[in-house]
């Protein structure tokens, strides 16, 4: 048996696996390899990378530093948890595996403005789409920025953006600007942003820029920001009956732990903060957590 299952290989899964391995524990990851992090061109946001690094090769560096310490890492889609007499039971195509402990880091994804995926990928690659603006709102400084929603999240987003630029636009992805009630319009008023009545019928790539067609315009921006809200990985959790936040996040206490003896979670499917950093140091206190849970059952003993 396992000491510790973690489901997910971002930040917070091989940051954990990292410190489990370093704690000569025997842990498995298991990953399902269609991460946010790892669709991340260049962050120049993660501190100790002045000239930024693609997330793709954090991820890799991390993975191989987990591997360094003894971490098995396996591809697949974890399909079912379920506990048992000392542990769980975890099945993701390779039949059952028992661990310990399990530390949910599942991560959340982002929903997407509705384009053609192949068009979606070449405009994140080179920055025309981008997800985070506490991430990356530097890199629009001055820029035409463009903010894809319809409700009070892409308001507060738009009204974020534009602590960087002074040309934002909202534009509806569907409707017309139906879900903003009156203190939405004077935000949006007092602040200067644009709103442009939806739908979006169309995205085109243009030279360096991203151009969102309504049926009454067409709208040009250096990057645009959807913020369309995302969807939260914790189909797991609800098969242990783990209890959730409203939004579907993972309730922890502050050291990780979940409402089910054994289990832990760490990263955005605990707060969607959407930051690298944050989900390494979540991470890395579910691990030490699970070290010391453990060692409360059995000495750890060399």
């Amino acid at each position: 048996m396992l000491d510790c299952l973690i489901v997910g290989g971002g930040p917070a899964g091989l940051t954990a696996a990292i410190y489990l391995a370093r704690f000569h524990l025997s842990i498995r990851v298991v990953d399902a390899g269609d991460g946010r992090a790892a669709s991340i061109p260049c962050t120049r946001n993660h501190a100790g990378f002045p000239d930024g690094i693609a997330g793709a090769e954090l991820l890799a560096r991390m993975t191989a530093q987990a591997q360094k310490y003894g971490a098995a890492i396996d591809t697949g889609r974890v399909t079912r948890v379920a506990a048992i007499g000392g542990g769980f039971e975890v099945e993701w195509g390779c039949g059952p595996v028992a661990a310990r402990t399990v530390l949910l880091a599942t991560g959340v994804t982002n929903r997407r403005p509705p384009m053609d995926e192949a068009l979606h990928d070449e405009a994140l690659a080179r920055g025309l789409i981008r997800y985070c603006p506490i991430c990356d709102g530097y890199e629009v400084t001055d820029k035409r920025v463009g903010v894809i929603g319809d409700d009070s999240h892409g308001v507060a987003e738009a009204v974020f953006l534009r602590g960087y630029t002074g040309d934002v636009t909202l534009v509806a992805p569907d409707t017309k600007q139906r879900k903003l009630d009156a203190q939405d319009w004077d935000r949006l008023e007092e602040c200067g942003i644009a709103a442009a009545d939806g739908p979006v019928t169309d995205v085109r790539l243009e030279d360096d820029a991203i151009v969102l067609v309504t049926v009454t315009a067409e709208h040009r921006f250096d990057s645009v920001y959807p913020a369309l809200g995302s969807d939260i990985h914790s189909a797991l959790a609800r098969m242990l009956g783990i209890d959730l936040a409203p939004d579907g996040c993972i309730k922890v206490d502050a050291h990780q732990r979940a409402s089910v003896a054994g289990v832990y979670a760490a990263g955005d499917v605990v707060k969607g903060l959407d930051q690298i950093s944050h989900a390494m140091g979540e991470g890395g206190v579910a691990a030490t957590t699970i070290r010391n849970d453990l060692a409360k059952l059995a000495p750890l003993l060399r």
